[in-house]
């Protein structure tokens, strides 16, 4: 039985889409009291600064994407279909508009305004997901079903920022179709 969702959970899943839609200086705490029906003074209970909340949103978002790669790892041993697993995880999100775009992409085009807890955060995960794609590849390259032009980690970071320019694409364009219409032909490229 999964644990009743409290104020704080409805706190950040409002900032997450505040954020999504806007970006760090899009929203205060009176835009989230009125969307939770909340006073501001209950919100600063539960966070103190929009610091903490959003340092605790991006860490809450770093914990729910290592999940998604864990099971990705134990559901799908191909290093290729794992790319484009992931691939289409965030197509599917744009075209449904469940997840427009990675809450930490977005986050890292503000880091010159963003406080210091919430970029260590967002460095986090750019990091960690960097380091799976790394490994992703590196096995892929070595089962040959990829062809890496470059080290691993340098075609890690060229995905990463395909898959993330992509999604900007996407927004720019308000078409979700340009998300794969960028992204298929970098998993065709790489595909051995």
């Amino acid at each position: 039985m999964r644990n009743p969702q409290t104020k704080a959970d409805e706190i950040l899943r409002c900032a997450r889409s505040l954020i999504i839609r806007g970006g760090y200086n899009s929203f205060s705490y009176a835009d989230i009291s009125s969307v939770v029906g909340i006073r501001n003074a209950s919100i600063h209970h539960h966070f103190p600064s929009k610091s903490d909340l959003v340092r605790k949103l991006v860490a809450q978002y770093r914990e729910e994407a290592e999940a998604g790669i864990a099971e990705l790892e134990r559901n799908v041993s191909d290093p290729l279909e794992q790319l484009r697993a992931y691939v289409g995880y965030w197509e599917g999100c744009i075209a449904d508009e469940t997840h427009p775009f990675c809450v930490c992409a977005l986050l890292a085009s503000e880091i010159p305004v963003l406080p210091e807890a919430v970029v260590l955060e967002v460095r986090a995960h750019f990091r960690r997901l960097s380091d799976w794609l790394t490994s992703v590849l590196e096995r892929g390259a070595a089962q040959g079903r990829l062809a890496l032009t470059g080290t691993a980690k340098a075609n890690a970071e060229m995905f990463m920022a395909t898959v993330h320019g992509a999604m900007l694409s996407a927004r720019a364009y308000g078409d979700a179709t340009t998300f794969g219409a960028i992204t298929h032909p970098l998993l065709k490229r790489i595909a051995a």
